[in-house]
């Protein structure tokens, strides 16, 4: 009897377990699918690199509308929007320190790009 009840139960549960599964990845591929849309929209170039004063350019095919640099412990170091957008910008940091950095990049499009830097200390 509680055998034939544990099989009914199981047999009920499976599709609802089921269609869980089959939501989550369909949310997945969406999220994939956008970050890949995001990533290859547009060529950002930054140079130099790596950064040895405490300057760099970057140079876009589209137009910017705000950049942005945080250290790895995600403070902001450096942070400029634009009223009128922009495909070039020079990018000028107060005392940088050495180490890895994130420039994030965001375009009249609504979307943005990432990129990770190196500054070095000046030789």
């Amino acid at each position: 009897m509680k055998q034939t009840l544990l099989l009914i139960l199981f047999l009920l549960c499976m599709p609802a377990l089921h269609s869980q599964n089959d939501t989550i990845s369909i949310a997945r591929s969406e999220t994939q699918k956008s970050l890949i849309r995001e990533n290859n929209t547009s060529l950002v170039t930054i140079f130099p690199v790596p950064v040895r004063q405490n300057n760099f350019t970057i140079r876009t095919e589209k137009e910017m509308t705000l950049v942005k640099v945080t250290n790895m412990i995600g403070q902001d170091i450096f942070r400029a929007q634009y009223k009128n957008p922009v495909p070039s910008t020079k990018v000028l940091l107060k005392k940088p320190t050495r180490g890895m950095y994130l420039v994030t990049i965001s375009f009249v499009d609504g979307t943005r790009v990432v990129r990770k830097i190196m500054i070095e200390n000046p030789e």
